[in-house]
């Protein structure tokens, strides 16, 4: 058993201020794998003291500094590449070479580029030619709160501490409680940088508990939080009071138009990034949509992919996706599945229970479901598990109406080899990202959404001026 009950606040390892025990669950077994402490306001007014207190001289050291900062760590991150990938796979179910490429990568590739991003970055800047006189200031917005989700620890954790390193800010992390084991080792790694006291901390504790403390402390100038939209509207609210800075990175309700004219791998590709994670991620094109024409066709592909997708063991190598987080989370998604056959979609794979030939762990059957309609519960809600909704359009605006009925709007996807209808359709949908034809998004391109899916962008140089705060000068001297 795994041991971690000590928080990382000034620089230092210390004990909580009242002992309270938390089992980390390892979801392919059902069994505890590791003990940690939830903390409280106590920890929460010390991290957040230390954070103020080392804000000043943290503000003030050169970005040089900061960045080379940043680097020390991002080799370290690399150099520990195997033990966040075990962790990550143990602490919220990952399949051990998923861990090894996607989860670790996601992190080690947002710190290179926020480091690329750092070095061009205008801290000062002039208004204009009209304005010779006058600059504009990013300068950090203080002391931050993070909170951050167990689907993509450390994708979440690096998007986060690496932009505030740049901008300057201080910190405080909350992990989520289901996987804070990789945020732990993160700890160690912010430690052995050489990172000042205080610039770092981390606090492990609940929505209600540590979360609630940091989101609502007087003391914290911004908060920056990865989850569910009914979490973030509760945060919101918690933060109203003080008027800070709320970001938000929310859920969502990704549309996945396929044309008739879509390339041959387009419903597989479809399939297989919805199932990645175990369907467990924000920008998963969970609604997949496809012109009249071809849609017979395309369900019966997508059924026989998701039929071929095998789930198995985190522990286990392989291409197979793992269980989903925790009991809570396989409740929901059996519940969502049995409203998706009671309100009359076709289900063409998958369906309740467990996979066969297992009989413990929190394993989803690969589903897919057929003829599903917009009013149908399972084509609006975020369902964050492996199951697909297949939907038909006739014409190209009510392939747009039926993408943009949503109260989401983080990441749609378009497939079609028609390039002005492609242009047409990333202007035209509501949703803070586009992707086509299976091409990802650059290194540094901000990632975020509209509508429920939250505010504010996070990588790159967009994360970067999030942890900012703009300021007007005017009579600056240029000689």
């Amino acid at each position: 058993m795994i041991e971690k009950r000590e928080f990382y606040i000034d620089g230092k390892w210390r004990t909580p201020a009242q002992a309270r025990d938390h089992e980390v669950i390892d979801p392919s077994t059902e069994e505890p794998c590791a003990v940690i402490s939830l903390g409280g306001q106590a920890d929460v007014d010390t991290a957040v003291a230390a954070a103020k207190a080392a804000l000043p001289s943290w503000m003030a050291t050169p970005p040089e500094t900061r960045i080379a900062l940043l680097e020390k760590l991002t080799e370290i991150y690399k150099a520990r590449s195997e033990e966040i990938a075990e962790a990550i796979s143990l602490e919220m179910g990952a399949p051990i070479d998923m861990a090894r490429s996607s989860q670790w990568g996601a992190g080690y590739g947002h710190l290179k580029n926020f480091i690329r991003a750092a070095k061009s970055f205008e801290f000062i800047a002039p208004l204009g030619d009209h304005a010779p006189n006058d600059r504009i200031i990013q300068e950090a917005v203080g002391v931050v709160a993070m909170i951050t989700p167990w689907n993509w620890p450390m994708n979440q954790v690096t998007l986060k501490v690496g932009a505030a390193i740049v901008a300057g800010c201080t910190m405080i992390l909350k992990p989520s409680e289901e996987s804070p084991l990789s945020a732990v080792l993160f700890a160690e790694m912010m430690d052995k940088a050489g990172f000042p006291p205080g610039v770092f901390n981390l606090v492990n504790g609940d929505g209600q508990g540590v979360g609630s403390a940091l989101t609502g402390h007087p003391d914290v100038d911004m908060v920056s939080f990865t989850g569910s939209s009914r979490a973030g509207i509760a945060i919101s609210k918690n933060a109203a009071d003080t008027l800070k800075k709320v970001h938000l990175e929310l859920g969502g309700k990704g549309a996945n138009l396929i044309f008739a004219d879509a390339d041959d791998k387009a419903i597989k590709r479809g399939v297989l990034s919805l199932m990645l994670n175990s369907g467990q991620s924000c920008n998963a094109p969970s609604r997949m949509m496809i012109e009249a024409p071809a849609y017979e066709a395309g369900v019966k592909q997508a059924a026989d992919i998701a039929a071929g997708v095998q789930v198995g063991p985190a522990s286990a190598e392989g291409r197979h996706i793992g269980p989903v987080v925790n009991p809570a989370q396989w409740g929901k998604i059996q519940d969502l599945i049995q409203k998706g056959i009671d309100e009359g979609a076709r289900l063409v794979a998958g369906g309740t229970g467990r996979p066969e030939g297992t009989n413990r762990g929190f394993f989803v059957r690969p589903t897919v479901f057929a003829d599903v309609t917009p009013d149908m519960t399972i084509a609006r809600e975020e369902i964050f598990g492996p199951v697909l909704s297949i939907m038909k359009f006739d014409t190209e605006d009510q392939a747009v109406a039926i993408a943009n009925d949503t109260e989401y709007g983080l990441t749609n996807y378009v497939q079609t080899q028609d390039g002005a209808r492609r242009n047409r359709l990333a202007r035209v949908l509501r949703s803070g990202m586009v992707e086509m034809n299976g091409q990802p998004r650059g290194a540094g391109s901000p990632f975020g959404g509209m509508k429920r899916s939250g505010n504010g962008r996070e990588g790159g140089a967009w994360g970067i001026a999030d942890f900012c705060e703009v300021k007007a000068v005017s009579g600056w001297a240029t000689d």
